[in-house]
């Protein structure tokens, strides 16, 4: 169920912007040891008759719309906006709320600033002033960074959008000169309706699960209950699955890809043990800097440690590292994946050992 959903069996979806519809969302992330995260989700779904050409042409005709680092539908944009009308939020606030608040409120002129800069087209946040008369405090990268953050939270507050990138350099606008002009869904019916396209787009889910930033893991009421032989606690399932055929295909994977993307979900559906291992010492690293999750089937496999050398025209293979031993049909099937991944960087294979 969980690979049907997120597109990953024999069968490819017909494009682009049909597959983030299922998917719901593609994540940005600046890392691309190989390829960045959002191209490679693509590629693993559409091969070859994907190109990053496609993404850009996508983001432009704003047939996706990014926030807050993720590339949505735009049609979904509207099962956002009363949310961000509510900014921070309803009912008791908790502290960090009431903070960001009130930091925002002692900033009005430059926020009120910024938006006047806008008004004229977009600007990359380097050329809108630091007007802001309290600095934003973080023991993070973020300290003293306040044009960023103010942009953030107007972000959140729907009042400004990303409208398009100069390399990776963001482009700010008006959200209302970004957003598609739907109608606003009410926020109850719409959080229920992202409940349930998160859930069709997960095929099962934890009813509740830990938080997490920007997208939940978890499907609330969605769907129907369901129970995980051997694992605790309460599932939800979109029933919609529950009775198509499967044909699995074995796959690489980003390390960001939704179906390993939760961690404890992972292991408890498939027994798989993942981190991302970018952040660690060399030394402690057990599968590599940016090592891709294997799906073969049914099952998540193992892992992939390869990194794309641009410049001397290979993607070198480091180690495949099995997490059950591969059969000679699963090995075949691996290498063809990984001799296609090449083709689609314009790479040669080089396997080092």
């Amino acid at each position: 169920m969980a690979i049907r959903a997120q597109l990953l069996q024999r069968g490819r979806p017909a494009d682009l912007v049909t597959m983030v519809r299922q998917l719901t969302l593609l994540q940005l992330d600046p890392v691309s040891a190989i390829a960045p995260s959002a191209d490679l989700v693509a590629w693993t779904r559409l091969s070859s008759a994907y190109q990053p050409a496609d993404l850009r042409a996508a983001l432009e005709d704003r047939q996706l719309i990014e926030l807050r680092a993720m590339l949505r539908p735009a049609e979904d944009l509207a099962l956002f906006r009363a949310e961000m009308a509510r900014w921070p939020g309803t009912g008791e606030l908790r502290d960090w709320q009431v903070y960001i608040r009130d930091w925002v409120a002692a900033n009005d002129r430059c926020r009120r600033e910024i938006l006047d800069r806008l008004r004229d087209g977009p600007l990359p946040s380097r050329e809108l002033p630091d007007l802001c008369e309290k600095p934003w405090e973080s023991t993070g990268w973020t300290n003293n960074k306040n044009v960023t953050r103010l942009l953030d939270f107007m972000v959140a507050r729907g009042e400004v959008a990303v409208a398009g990138r100069k390399g990776r350099e963001r482009l700010w606008g008006l959200a209302e000169h970004v957003y598609p002009g739907d109608p606003v869904v009410p926020a109850e019916e719409a959080i229920r309706e992202r409940d349930r396209r998160r859930l069709r787009s997960l095929g099962i889910a934890r009813a509740t699960s830990t938080e997490l930033a920007v997208e939940p893991v978890y499907a609330r009421e969605a769907g129907e209950p369901a129970v995980v032989d051997g694992v605790k606690g309460e599932w939800r399932v979109d029933p919609a699955y529950l009775d198509e055929p499967f044909e699995g295909r074995a796959a690489l994977l980003s390390p960001f890809d939704r179906l390993a993307y939760d961690r404890v979900r992972a292991q408890d559906l498939f027994g798989f043990e993942y981190q991302l291992e970018m952040y660690k010492p060399v030394a402690q690293r057990r599968w590599g800097y940016y090592a891709l999750p294997i799906l073969y089937g049914d099952q998540l496999v193992g892992k992939l440690d390869a990194k794309a050398e641009h410049k001397e025209g290979v993607l070198v293979v480091t180690a495949i590292h099995e997490d059950i031993p591969f059969t000679a049909q699963m090995s075949a099937e691996v290498g063809a994946e990984i001799a296609d991944l090449a083709a689609w960087l314009r790479l040669d294979v080089r396997r080092l050992g």
